[in-house]
């Protein structure tokens, strides 16, 4: 049997079915896999929401709403957390772009007046071993019960309060960094100090 020759057009008809079927995968996929992803993600955020604001029986998520930041720039999302109506704190999902490898992003959760109430680390990637101890209770704790308004929350190689992680400063100041810009946020909030 004779071989046939290879001509430009012929090589890109080929490319072109290649890249028609390989899209119409990828589509596929995107397709079958959006909806489970979403759902994993807002388990995620239910989790990290539960765990900074416990206790209230609204449905923080569906009460969602925006504040914009201080330096108006971003925005962000926050979860406001009532028992009967009265609200009993508010959780913070807030960033800082200057960890060590990258953004961290954490929820923050408040009482009423400002206090932190817990923090959850949502996501990071901070070098393991070193940036990646800021989900460690040992260095969570020192922000848990205080007032970023009234404490000074700033690494102690800054003259602040907190004992950065060993050989992780930079990841330090960012999980700092993203804890104020939620503080900061909050107080401007109309809701801020509100309790019914």
């Amino acid at each position: 049997m004779e071989k046939m020759p290879s001509t430009f057009f012929s090589l890109v008809i080929t490319l072109t079915v290649i890249t028609l079927v390989a899209s119409v995968s990828l589509g596929f996929v995107y397709q079958w896999t959006k909806e489970p992803i979403a759902q994993a993600q807002l388990k995620k955020q239910l989790k990290a929401i539960e765990a900074v604001v416990p206790g209230y029986t609204n449905n923080p998520i569906e009460e969602k709403f925006y504040i914009r930041t201080e330096d108006g720039i971003d925005s962000l999302e926050c979860y406001p957390a009532r028992k009967e109506s009265a609200l009993i704190g508010m959780a913070i999902k807030t960033y800082s772009a200057k960890g060590y490898s990258g953004d961290i992003w954490i929820m923050v959760g408040f009482t009423p007046d400002g206090t932190i109430q817990n923090i959850v680390v949502i996501d990071h990637k901070e070098t393991p071993g070193l940036g990646s101890k800021m989900t460690s209770p040992a260095f969570v704790n020192q922000y848990i019960g205080k007032n970023p308004g009234k404490d000074n929350l700033k690494v102690k190689k800054d003259g602040g309060t907190v004992d950065a992680i060993a050989g992780a400063t930079i990841s330090s100041r960012a999980y700092t960094e993203a804890v104020m810009r939620a503080y900061t946020t909050y107080i401007q909030s109309s809701v801020y100090g509100t309790a019914e």
